[in-house]
C-alpha cells in the first residue's frame, strides 16, 4: 500500500515564539510536516514558491507585506494554484478576515484555537473542504455587510440567475454554515449529490471555494444579515 504524503505546511507569523509553538504542534502530527517559516508576507510568498507547500498558515497582521496581500499574491500565481491559505487572527471579529477571504484564503482561525482544532483545520483545508469555523465566518460577514459604510464589492453575483431553485437552496444552507452531510440530511439526498451541487454552484458563480460562496450569498441578498 502506498503511504499518503504528509501535508506540507508553511507557517507565516511575525512572532517567533508563535511560529515555534505552531511548528512543534504541526511536526507532532504524523500526517503533516513544517517545510518553512516566514516572518513577513514577502517571505511567505517566496517560501511558498521554493518549498512547494500545500498549505500556508498565514497571520493576517505582519510587517513588510500583510497576510491579506500575501494571500492575494499566492492566489494570483498560477504556479501556486494548489496552495491553500488558512488565515490566523487574534479576534474572530477582525474585519480584515473578510478581505483575506476575498483575497483567496480558504478560511480562518483565531490564535487561541485548541491544538487539536488547528490540526484538524489544516487537514480540512488541505483536503479542499474550505471555510473553517463557518458559523463565526457567516456572522462576521453579516456584521461587515450591516455596517453603515459597507460598500458593494465586486463579486460573482450575476451568476445567481443561472442557479436552479435547488442550487439556490443549497447555497443558502452553505451560507448558514452547514457542511455537505448536514445539507444532505436537510434536503434528503446523499452527501455525494450535495458535493456535486456545491461544485456546480462554484462553477456557475466563479467562486474558488465555500468561503466565497458565503460572501456571495450575503452580498447578493440571498441571505439577510442577522437572519436566523
Amino acid at each position: 500500500m502506498t503511504e499518503t504524503a504528509p501535508i506540507r505546511v508553511l507557517l507565516a507569523d511575525d512572532q517567533t515564539l508563535v511560529r515555534a509553538a505552531f511548528a512543534m504542534l504541526v511536526d507532532s502530527a504524523p500526517d503533516m510536516e513544517v517545510v518553512g517559516q516566514a516572518g513577513t508576507g514577502h517571505e511567505a510568498v517566496e517560501l511558498a514558491r521554493s518549498t512547494r507547500a500545500d498549505l500556508v498558515v498565514m497571520d493576517i497582521r505582519m510587517p513588510d507585506l500583510d497576510g491579506i496581500e500575501a494571500t492575494r499574491l499566492l492566489a494570483a500565481d498560477e504556479d501556486l494554484a494548489g496552495v491553500k491559505v488558512l488565515t490566523l487572527t487574534t479576534f474572530d471579529t477582525d474585519h480584515h478576515i473578510i478581505e483575506a477571504l476575498r483575497a483567496g484564503a480558504s478560511g480562518f482561525l483565531v490564535k487561541d484555537t485548541k491544538p487539536a482544532e488547528l490540526l484538524e483545520a489544516i487537514r480540512t483545508v488541505a483536503a479542499g473542504d474550505a471555510l473553517l469555523s463557518p458559523g463565526p465566518t457567516a456572522r462576521l460577514i453579516a456584521q461587515v455587510l450591516r455596517a453603515p459604510d459597507a460598500a458593494p464589492r465586486s463579486a460573482p453575483v450575476a451568476g445567481l440567475t443561472m442557479l436552479t431553485a435547488r442550487e439556490r437552496q443549497v447555497l443558502t444552507l452553505v451560507a448558514r454554515g452547514l457542511n455537505n452531510k448536514e445539507i444532505a440530511d436537510a434536503l434528503g439526498v446523499s452527501p455525494l449529490t450535495t458535493k456535486t451541487q456545491v461544485s456546480r454552484i462554484m462553477g456557475k458563480l466563479g467562486a474558488r471555494d465555500r468561503a466565497q460562496l458565503v460572501i456571495v450569498a450575503y452580498e447578493s441578498g440571498l441571505i439577510t444579515p442577522g437572519a436566523d
